[in-house]
């Protein structure tokens, strides 16, 4: 199958594997996201996924097919409708309201679709071999799925707008910027990548879940105040949860907490 699935403790971790075109997108990934991300997310022994790239194929992902004459191509206003009525199978929409973390381990280009994809997790691990482009708009289209604006949150415009205009952005910028916030030898990436989804595994999920939520969710709340009133919400049901006080106990008796997720 073009995406792959492991367990690997309590980490999920997904593989765009399509070796002979750089791991270059098609529809079959998306469906491959989909069908894993709801595996993963009924898995309460999962605590959070990493999304990498196929060593075989010396890129993160290649971005869209562009030799398959289907590729950016409408046919008519029927089939765009049709196509935009499953916008929860859109690839951006599975990785962000996916309930845990994702971590994007980029192990080399990540170009178009598969720059974009990195934008929509919510950690990135960068190899030192990895890089960012945007070539929408010199092929006369433009990042799908919201990629400039999701670039811009994170980066700002100036940042986003001179990616969007195709020009690279390198493993070192990337990390310096913030989009990256972990850069690592090409060799030790996973083992970085693993690092943090080993911290994550050792927080209360519940806790873990919300913070994914309050942080997504927010970015679209305008008003400070009312993110602030929707997370009072949060904070309580967590106030009730059992790993919240299994970690007040653990902290007072100085020992390491057990979260069961509850």
């Amino acid at each position: 199958m073009p995406v792959l699935y492991r367990k690997q403790g309590h980490t999920g971790i997904l593989t765009l594997s399509r070796p002979e075109a750089r791991n270059c997108w098609g529809q079959d990934y998306n469906d491959g996201l989909l069908r894993h991300l709801d595996e993963a997310t009924d898995d309460d022994e999962v605590r959070s996924i990493i999304l990498t790239g196929d060593e075989a194929g010396s890129a993160f992902s290649a971005g869209a097919n562009l030799r398959d004459p289907n590729t950016h191509n409408t046919r008519s206003a029927a089939a765009f409708v049709k196509r935009v009525g499953r916008a929860r199978n859109f690839p951006s929409n599975l990785l962000a309201d996916f309930p845990k973390p994702v971590i994007a381990a980029v192990n080399g280009y990540a170009i178009g679709i598969g720059c974009i994809i990195t934008f929509c997790c919510d950690l990135v691990v960068a190899s030192d071999r990895a890089e960012w482009r945007l070539p929408q708009v010199a092929l006369g289209i433009l990042p799908n799925y919201g990629g400039a604006t999701r670039l811009a949150r994170i980066v700002g415009k100036g940042l986003a707008m001179r990616v969007a205009m195709g020009f690279p952005l390198k493993a070192d910028e990337a990390h310096r910027i913030g989009l990256a916030q972990w850069l690592a030898p090409h060799a030790e990436l996973m083992a970085q990548a693993l690092a943090v989804a080993d911290h994550i595994a050792g927080l209360p999920p519940l806790a873990v879940r919300m913070v994914k939520e309050s942080m997504n969710r927010g970015q679209d709340i305008p008003s400070i105040a009312d993110a602030s009133l929707v997370d009072a919400y949060r904070f309580m049901v967590l106030e009730m949860s059992e790993d919240k006080a299994e970690a007040h106990e653990a902290w007072r008796e100085r020992r390491k907490p057990r979260f069961r997720g509850q």
